[in-house]
């Protein structure tokens, strides 16, 4: 499964990036005007930071279909590694279909159901992000969502890979990639909080410890 981080703040971004586990960055307009930037210049600055292996995804704000397919066709002038993000909707699923003939990859967001996913399938979408933490905070199975769609796809030979978003532990993470999901994209704390664990952080202290007591003895000889 290949991580992104879903973030439009370029320093996580760069972080991650640099500690060699992330293959791309997923962005929507709330991140962006979190961080207080310009939006053409955010995002062109996190192309700049995956350069040739740029998988970045940048979405839509409009809500009729064919506004949709002219910020999309603005969005790919910056990159052709750019992935649009259209929301699930009606007008959104037209714009899918126009901009993959137009030969723009697009991502379905806010998935709730595996019959959505199909939809968006059908309707040419590249990616389909459904959104796993929302649909635990309910009450629902957001795994068994994630399941549901990657054995249909699977049966179906669909070509569309499922994109897993709101991501808010680490043991979410392990699930959906024993599910069969190709990506992932998370938060950058749940992501930081993926390195970590208790022993791993005991094991370097007593390997530290043994060391520089070696090192000691060596001195002392």
């Amino acid at each position: 499964m290949k991580i992104l981080i879903d973030t439009a703040n370029v320093e996580q971004i760069r972080e991650m990036y640099d500690s060699g586990v992330i293959c791309g960055a997923t962005t929507n307009p709330t991140l962006i005007a979190r961080e207080g930037r310009e939006f053409g210049e955010t995002i062109r600055e996190i192309l700049d930071i995956f350069g040739d292996e740029a998988l970045v995804f940048a979405e839509a704000v409009s809500l009729e279909s064919g506004k949709m397919v002219e910020e999309a066709r603005e969005l790919a002038k910056l990159s052709p590694k750019i992935v649009v993000k259209i929301p699930m909707c009606r007008e959104g699923l037209k714009a899918v279909r126009a901009l993959s003939r137009e030969g723009i990859s697009t991502a379905v967001t806010l998935v709730f159901s595996p019959a959505q996913a199909l939809l968006a399938a059908s309707a040419g979408a590249a990616f389909v992000a459904p959104f796993v933490g929302r649909l635990d905070d309910i009450g629902a199975d957001g795994l068994g969502v994630v399941k549901d769609i990657c054995d249909i796809f699977k049966a179906q030979n669909s070509s569309t890979q499922v994109l897993c978003a709101s991501l808010k532990q680490p043991y979410q993470v392990e699930q959906v990639a024993k599910a069969g999901a190709g990506y992932a994209t998370i938060p950058y704390g749940a992501l930081k909080m993926c390195f970590e664990h208790p022993l791993s952080a005991q094991g370097i202290d007593m390997f530290m410890d043994d060391w520089a007591k070696l090192q000691k003895e060596i001195a002392d000889k």
